[in-house]
């Protein structure tokens, strides 16, 4: 949160109550302690929904297991803000954990071109999962390229596009 863009309004104490809670729930989720985590990101949404509450919300329910309620978050998330890129993103791994890989294809694109996302490196990595599955070789190289170029410190990105190039030959 560095940007004073995304500070809470201290003239809306209900934005001020979810972010206290919000931070509580990231900080309760990283721990590992997850039903607690769900039920702050909860009453953030319930002091004021934000697409990020119900995004990491999703997040959470993924690593109970419920990708279908994740997935509910998520759309929720779009539906408040269309121009935020995480839940594009996250909905295609949640796509992709379900098996519906080519299913994902249009929510990583959508990721891709979203106005607010900071981390595009992650789904040009997921396409590129996508395009290794699916047997596209080429376009999985295209997208570790893209990854790379996004976030040059992306050594993931780097040790797949090393393995990938390495089958080609």
């Amino acid at each position: 949160m560095s940007d004073p863009a995304d500070l809470p309004d201290p003239k809306n104490p209900p934005a001020l109550e979810a972010e206290h809670f919000f931070q509580r729930a990231y900080e309760a989720q990283m721990q590992g302690h997850l039903d607690t985590a769900v039920q702050l990101y909860r009453r953030s949404i319930d002091c004021h929904p934000t697409a990020k509450a119900h995004t990491f919300l999703g997040w959470a329910y993924s690593f109970q297991g419920k990708t279908d309620a994740a997935i509910r978050e998520c759309m929720i998330a779009i539906q408040i803000d269309p121009e935020f890129g995480n839940p594009y993103n996250d909905i295609g791994a949640y796509l992709i954990e379900k098996g519906e890989w080519e299913q994902a294809i249009p929510w990583f694109q959508k990721a891709i071109f979203a106005k607010d996302y900071e981390a595009r490196h992650y789904p040009h990595y997921n396409l590129s999962r996508v395009y290794e599955h699916l047997n596209r070789p080429y376009e999985a190289i295209d997208e570790l390229k893209r990854a790379i170029s996004a976030n040059p410190d992306y050594t993931l990105a780097r040790r797949d596009l090393n393995r990938l190039l390495g089958k080609l030959n």
